[in-house]
C-alpha cells in the first residue's frame, strides 16, 4: 500500500514536473522564436512521457495548451485591433494570422501522443475522429481559439474592408492584393467542421464578393451603355468579363471543390451582358447584313455565354442566308436561267461567302454551320429562278402538286460540261476539273431531290461512253465514286460502275471481231466499234424503233450477232438503233465533208445515196427510211435547222419553223452549196458533228419525261415501305413514315400525299393490313 501511494504521488507530479520545461518551448513556438535542436527533441520527449505515465497527464497538456494558445491570441488580437483604420487594421490582421497560421503546422507535431491518448480514453472521440477532417486536436485548438477571440468579432469588418479593396481595384486604383486574399484564406483555413470546410467562405466571402460584384456592373453597366452605344457596350462587357475572371481566380478559393470562379463569371454574365440581352440582339441582323464580322464574333461570344442567348443570333442568320441567297439568284435571272455553267458558280460563290461569315463570325461553331446549312439548302432548293413541275398521279389534281427546283437537272448539265470534250473542259488543267466537281458534290449535298440529278447524269454519262466524248476516263470512274462518298445511293451508283466494266470489255470485243474479220472485212471491220452493253445498267426503257439502215451495216449485223453467240451461247442481243451513231463523208459542190450523225439521220441521208440532185418527199423519205413520223421529222429537222450551222445540209420547200409544220408534200434536197464555214469562207473540207443530244428514248414529251420521275418515286416509296414492314412486322403510322423519310432522303423528301397513297395501295394489294383497333397502326402481311 505505501508502494501505490509513492507512485501515485509520483504520478501527481509528473505533469506539474515536465510542463515547466515544455512551456518556454511551446510559447516559442508561438512567437515565431527560434528553438533549438535539443529543445525540440526534449519537448517531444517529454509529451511522450507525460501521456504515457500520467492517467491525466493528456487532459492536463490539452489544458495547459489551450490557456496558453488563448493568452497569445488575446495579445495578438490586441495588436491587430490597435488602430481602427480599415486599411491599417487588415495589414495588422493578415500579419498576425500569417504568423499564427504558419504555427498551426509546427505546433502540433510535439504533441502526436496527445491525441492517441486522448483517442484511447475516449472510445466516442475514436468514433467522431473517423469522420472528421485531418486537423490535429492541437491544431483544432488554435483555429478555434483564433476564431472565437479575434476573427468572429471582426470578421465583417475585415470582408467589408476586402471588399472596398476590390472595389479600389475596379475603379483604377492600386492597392496590396495579398490583403484581400489574407482574409479569403482566414474564411476558407478557420473552419474545422466535418462537412463542408468552405462553409463559412461561402456563406461569407464569396457571397459578399458576388454582391459587390453585382451591385457595382448593376450600376456601371447602363452608364456606359447609355453613353456610348450597343457595339462600345459589348467590348467593354467582354473586358471585364476577362478582368473579372482574372480578379476571381486572384481573390476567390480555386481548390478544394471550390465553384467560386464560375459562380462570379455567372453573376458578371447576367449582370453585363444578360441584363442587356435584347439591346444587343437588336445590332444581330444588321451586323450580319453588313458582314461585321469582328463585332458578330464579339456578341457570339458574349451571348454564348447567356441560356439560349444564341437562338436569336441563329435564326438572324438563316433569315439572311435564306434573303440574301434568293434575292442574289434573282437579280442575277437573266444570266443564269441560260447557262448551268454560271449558275453553279453563282450558287458556290453564295456558299463561299456564307460560309467566310460563319467562320470568321461565329469560328465555325457547329450550331451556326447547321443554321448556314439549314438555310442554303432552302436557297438551293428555292423555285423562285428555276422550277420544275412534276405531275401529281392523279390528273385532276395535278395543280396542286408542290413544283420542285430545277437545280439538281443543271448540277447534272454542269458536270456535263466538266466531263464532256467541251470548250470549258478544254481550258482547265486536270485539278481544276477535279476541283469544281468535288464543288458539285458540295452543292449536290444540299439538293433535295438527289433522284432528279441521278437521272440526268446517268443519262450524259450514257451519252459520253456512247459517243465517247469523255475528256478524262480517270475523272469519270473517280466521280462514280465520289458520289458513293457522298451517300448516293448504292444500287445507283453500282449501275454505274457497271456502265464503265461494259466499256471496257466491248473494247475487247471489238478487239477480237476486227481481228477475226481482218481479212475479209478489213475496210469495214475497222471502222465498226460495237458496244455491247448490259441493259440492266444503261436502259432506260426497252423501245426499239424500226428503221431501214444502208445496205453496208445491215448486211454486217449478222456477222456480229454469229460473233458473239461463239463468245457467249445463251445470250441475246437487241440492237439500239436509237442510240447508234457514225461518221459518213458528204460530197457536193464545194467539197468534201465528215459528217458526225445517228443512225437515223444516217438513214435518212443514204435516201440520196444514188440520187444526190433530187429532191425527196416526206411521204417517200418516210417509206424509203421506214422510220415512225415522229422520229422522221425529229431527224429531218435536225438536218434543216441545226442551230450551229450557217449552212444547212438539207433544205426543205415550204419552209418550216418547227417539225410539226412539215406536211407529206413537203420536199427536200441535199444542200449542194453546203460547207463549213471558217472566218466567213467556205472551206473545202471539214468535220461537222450533226449528233447534238444524243437520243436515249423515243419521242417524248417533257411531260412525259416529268411522269417518269413521278413514276420512279411511286416504285421507291412502296419499296420502301414494304421493306420497313417486312422488317417491323408491326408499326405505327408515324414511326413508318420518320422510318420512310430516312431511307428515302438521298434520294427525294416524300410528301405525305404520295406517302399516303402509296400505304393505301399496299393494303388493298395484300401487303399489309390495319390493326383492327387502332387504324393508325399497320400489320405486315408475308
Amino acid at each position: 500500500m505505501a508502494s501505490s501511494a509513492m507512485l501515485k504521488d509520483k504520478n501527481q507530479l509528473q505533469f506539474e514536473d515536465k510542463w515547466e520545461g515544455m512551456r518556454p518551448t511551446v510559447l516559442k513556438l508561438l512567437r515565431q522564436e527560434n528553438v533549438s535542436r535539443p529543445e525540440w527533441q526534449d519537448l517531444f520527449w517529454d509529451v511522450h512521457t507525460v501521456c504515457l505515465w500520467d492517467e491525466k497527464g493528456a487532459y492536463k497538456v490539452h489544458l495547459a495548451l489551450l490557456d496558453d494558445i488563448r493568452e497569445f491570441v488575446q495579445q495578438a488580437k490586441s495588436r491587430v485591433l490597435h488602430d481602427q483604420e480599415d486599411t491599417t487594421l487588415l495589414k495588422a490582421y493578415i500579419s498576425e494570422w500569417s504568423k499564427f497560421f504558419t504555427q498551426c503546422n509546427y505546433l502540433p507535431k510535439p504533441f502526436g501522443p496527445l491525441e492517441t491518448a486522448l483517442t484511447q480514453m475516449n472510445a466516442e472521440r475514436q468514433q467522431k475522429k473517423t469522420v472528421q477532417n485531418e486537423d490535429t486536436v492541437v491544431r483544432k485548438l488554435m483555429l478555434d481559439s483564433w476564431n472565437d477571440h479575434i476573427f468572429s468579432n471582426i470578421k465583417q469588418r475585415l470582408q467589408d474592408s476586402a471588399m472596398k479593396l476590390v472595389l479600389a481595384e475596379r475603379n483604377g486604383e492600386a492597392f496590396e492584393k495579398q490583403l484581400v486574399i489574407g482574409v479569403r484564406e482566414s474564411y476558407v483555413n478557420l473552419f474545422s467542421g466535418a462537412e463542408d470546410r468552405l462553409q463559412i467562405y461561402r456563406e461569407n466571402f464569396e457571397r459578399a464578393y458576388l454582391e459587390a460584384t453585382d451591385t457595382f456592373y448593376k450600376r456601371v453597366g447602363p452608364e456606359y451603355l447609355r453613353e456610348n452605344g450597343v457595339q462600345n457596350y459589348m467590348k467593354f462587357a467582354d473586358n471585364k468579363l476577362k478582368e473579372e475572371e482574372t480578379r476571381a481566380l486572384r481573390y476567390l478559393e480555386t481548390c478544394r471543390g471550390s465553384n467560386s470562379v464560375t459562380a462570379l463569371s455567372e453573376c458578371c454574365v447576367q449582370a453585363l451582358v444578360t441584363s442587356f440581352r435584347e439591346e444587343i440582339l437588336r445590332e444581330c441582323a444588321p451586323m450580319i447584313k453588313n458582314n461585321e464580322t469582328e463585332k458578330l464574333n464579339l456578341m457570339f461570344r458574349l451571348m454564348d455565354r447567356v441560356p439560349d442567348g444564341i437562338n436569336p443570333m441563329l435564326r438572324d442568320l438563316e433569315h439572311h442566308i435564306m434573303e440574301a441567297g434568293l434575292a442574289d439568284m434573282v437579280a442575277a435571272a437573266d444570266i443564269i436561267v441560260t447557262d448551268s455553267e454560271k449558275y453553279i458558280e453563282r450558287l458556290l460563290e453564295l456558299f463561299n461567302k456564307f460560309s467566310a461569315l460563319v467562320k470568321n463570325a461565329f469560328n465555325d461553331d457547329p450550331r451556326f454551320l447547321t443554321s448556314r446549312d439549314k438555310a442554303y439548302k432552302h436557297v438551293v432548293n428555292d423555285t423562285t429562278v428555276f422550277k420544275l413541275d412534276l405531275p401529281a398521279k392523279n390528273k385532276s389534281i395535278s395543280s396542286k402538286t408542290q413544283p420542285e427546283s430545277k437545280c439538281p437537272e443543271l448540277l447534272a448539265n454542269y458536270c456535263d460540261l466538266l466531263l464532256r470534250k467541251t470548250p470549258l473542259s478544254k481550258k482547265l488543267t486536270s485539278e481544276e476539273i477535279e476541283s469544281k466537281l468535288r464543288n458539285v458534290l458540295l452543292v449536290l449535298k444540299y439538293v433535295q431531290n438527289k433522284d432528279v440529278f441521278m437521272r440526268y447524269h446517268k443519262a450524259h454519262l450514257t451519252r459520253r461512253l456512247i459517243l465517247d466524248t469523255s475528256a478524262d476516263s480517270e475523272k469519270e470512274e473517280n466521280m462514280v465514286e465520289w458520289l458513293r462518298e457522298v451517300g448516293m445511293p448504292a444500287d445507283y451508283v453500282n449501275k454505274l460502275a457497271r456502265m464503265f466494266q461494259d466499256i471496257k470489255v466491248s473494247e475487247d470485243l471489238n478487239q477480237s471481231f476486227k481481228e477475226l474479220h481482218r481479212n475479209n472485212y478489213d475496210s469495214v471491220a475497222d471502222n465498226i466499234n460495237i458496244k455491247i452493253l448490259n441493259a440492266g445498267a444503261w436502259s432506260r426503257s426497252c423501245e426499239r424503233v424500226p428503221v431501214s439502215l444502208p445496205v453496208e451495216l445491215e448486211d454486217f449485223i449478222p456477222e456480229v450477232e454469229e460473233f458473239y453467240r461463239n463468245k457467249h451461247s445463251g445470250r441475246k442481243l437487241q440492237w439500239h438503233h436509237l442510240m447508234s451513231n457514225g461518221i459518213i463523208t458528204f460530197r457536193n459542190e464545194i467539197g468534201v465533208f465528215d459528217l458526225e450523225v445517228t443512225t437515223f439521220q444516217m438513214a435518212v441521208l443514204f435516201a440520196w445515196n444514188q440520187r444526190p440532185k433530187d429532191k425527196i418527199t416526206l411521204e417517200n423519205l418516210r417509206l424509203a427510211t421506214e422510220l415512225p413520223d415522229s422520229e422522221l421529222r425529229k431527224t429531218l429537222w435536225s438536218l434543216v435547222a441545226f442551230a450551229k450551222m450557217k449552212r444547212q445540209v438539207v433544205l426543205c420547200h415550204p419552209e418550216a419553223k418547227s417539225p410539226k409544220d412539215f406536211t407529206d408534200a413537203t420536199v427536200f434536197w441535199f444542200n449542194q452549196q453546203f460547207a463549213v464555214i471558217k472566218n466567213g469562207k467556205p472551206q473545202k473540207r471539214g468535220k461537222i458533228n450533226l449528233i447534238g443530244r444524243l437520243q436515249l428514248n423515243t419521242e417524248r414529251s417533257a411531260e412525259e419525261e416529268k411522269e417518269g420521275i413521278v413514276q420512279l418515286r411511286i416504285l421507291r416509296t412502296q419499296e420502301a415501305i414494304v421493306k420497313i414492314m417486312k422488317m417491323r412486322k408491326k408499326i405505327t403510322n408515324a414511326q413508318l413514315q420518320t422510318e420512310l423519310v430516312e431511307i428515302l432522303k438521298n434520294m427525294f423528301l416524300p410528301q405525305k400525299k404520295m406517302i399516303k397513297e402509296q400505304i393505301e395501295w399496299l393494303i388493298e394489294h395484300k401487303y399489309m393490313r390495319r390493326e383492327e383497333n387502332n387504324i393508325n397502326t399497320f400489320i405486315y402481311l408475308a
